[in-house]
C-alpha cells in the first residue's frame, strides 16, 4: 500500500487556518441566499392563500372556504403539534377568535392582515430550519469536496441514502446528492473505508460529526451487530462546524476540542489511537494557534478551513487515503 499522506501540507503557520474577511462576507451572503431559497415555499403559500381568499366578501366567509381551513388555522397561531391535540371544533373556535380579534378590525384589508399573519407563523418554521443551516451547509460543502476528489481519482463508490436508508452505487449524475448521504463506502488499496455522519458512537456514548472505519458497507447494520459497536475498526474521528460567524468561532472550537479530547480518552482506555482531525468554516486568530499548536504536537491530526478550497480538498484526499 502506498504511504500515507500526511498532515495538511497546505498549512505551514496558525495564519493558513484563520478565515480571511472575505471568506467571512461570501459565507454570510451563501448563509442568506440560502434563506431565501428555504422561504420560497412559505412564500408561495402566501400567495397561494391571498388569490383563494379573494373569494370571501368578508372576514367570516372565510369559514365557508374548506380549502383554506388549513392555512386559516397557521394563520392563527396554531401549531402542528398543537394540532394533534385539538378537535375539529377547537379548531373552528381557534379560527373564529382570529377572525373576530385580527381579521374583522382590519376592515377592507382583512386579506392582507390574513396573509401577514401567515407568514408571521411561518416565519418561526423557517427560523428554524435556518438555526440549523450552517451545520447542514457546512456538511454539503465537505461532503461535495469529498466527491470531488473521489470523481478526480478515478475511485468508485456506494453512499447510503438518508431518505430511503439504502445503499447506492455512485451515479452518472451526482447533482446534489451530498443533500441526501447518511454514509460511503470505498475501497483504497484494497483497504475497505466507511465514512459515517452524525452516529452516536458507544464506547464515547456521545455523537461524533465524522466516523472513519475499516469495513464494508454491509457491515453498518441495524442494531448492536453493526459496525459501529466494534471500537477496533475505528480509523478516524472528525468534528465539523459550519457555523461562519466569528462571534461565534471560539465557541465551536471548544465544542469541538471537547468532544475530539473525549474520543482520544476514551479509546486510550482500550489502548487504540484513532487519528482525530477538524474542519472548521469560521477560525479566528486566538483558536487557529491552539489547532496549529495541536497539530505541530501530533494531538490533532489534521485540519482544515472549510473556507478554503485547496485545504478541504485536501483534506478530503488524507481521508481517503487513511
Amino acid at each position: 500500500m502506498a504511504e500515507k499522506i500526511k498532515t495538511n501540507r497546505l498549512i505551514k503557520s496558525a495564519d493558513d487556518l484563520v478565515t480571511s474577511r472575505a471568506r467571512t462576507r461570501a459565507g454570510f451572503v451563501a448563509m442568506a441566499l440560502e434563506k431565501n431559497y428555504l422561504a420560497i415555499p412559505y412564500i408561495e403559500e402566501a400567495k397561494a392563500l391571498k388569490a383563494l381568499s379573494s373569494k370571501a366578501k368578508r372576514p367570516k366567509d372565510l369559514l365557508q372556504l374548506d380549502d383554506l381551513r388549513v392555512g386559516l388555522l397557521a394563520a392563527s397561531g396554531l401549531s402542528d403539534k398543537s394540532l394533534n391535540y385539538l378537535t375539529e371544533d377547537d379548531r373552528t373556535i381557534a379560527i373564529q377568535g382570529f377572525i373576530k380579534e385580527f381579521l374583522e378590525p382590519a376592515g377592507d384589508s382583512f386579506i392582507d392582515e390574513l396573509v401577514y399573519r401567515y407568514l408571521l407563523t411561518k416565519g418561526d418554521a423557517l427560523g428554524g430550519k435556518a438555526r440549523n443551516l450552517a451545520g447542514l451547509l457546512g456538511e454539503r460543502k465537505f461532503l461535495r469536496s469529498l466527491l470531488s476528489v473521489f470523481n478526480i481519482a478515478g475511485i468508485e463508490y456506494q453512499w447510503k441514502d438518508n431518505d430511503s436508508n439504502t445503499w447506492l452505487d455512485k451515479p452518472k449524475d451526482d447533482t446534489e446528492i451530498e443533500k441526501r448521504i447518511k454514509a460511503l463506502y470505498w475501497e483504497k488499496g484494497k483497504i475497505d473505508r466507511l465514512l459515517v455522519l452524525n452516529i452516536n458512537v458507544p464506547l464515547v456514548n456521545k455523537n461524533v460529526d465524522l466516523s472513519i472505519l475499516h469495513g464494508t458497507a454491509s457491515d453498518l447494520k441495524a442494531g448492536k451487530q453493526s459496525i459501529i459497536h466494534n471500537h477496533t475498526k475505528y480509523i478516524a474521528f472528525g468534528e465539523l462546524k459550519g457555523g461562519i460567524d466569528p462571534a461565534g468561532a471560539d465557541e465551536h472550537w471548544k465544542t469541538a476540542y471537547s468532544a475530539l479530547n473525549r474520543i482520544r480518552t476514551s479509546f486510550s482506555k482500550e489502548k487504540l489511537t484513532p487519528q482525530t482531525f477538524f474542519i472548521g468554516a469560521a477560525i479566528e486568530s486566538g483558536m487557529a494557534s491552539e489547532i496549529y499548536k495541536q497539530l505541530k504536537t501530533g494531538t490533532l491530526n489534521n485540519a482544515a478551513n472549510l473556507t478554503n478550497d485547496e485545504q478541504l480538498a485536501e483534506i478530503c484526499n488524507w481521508i481517503i487515503h487513511l
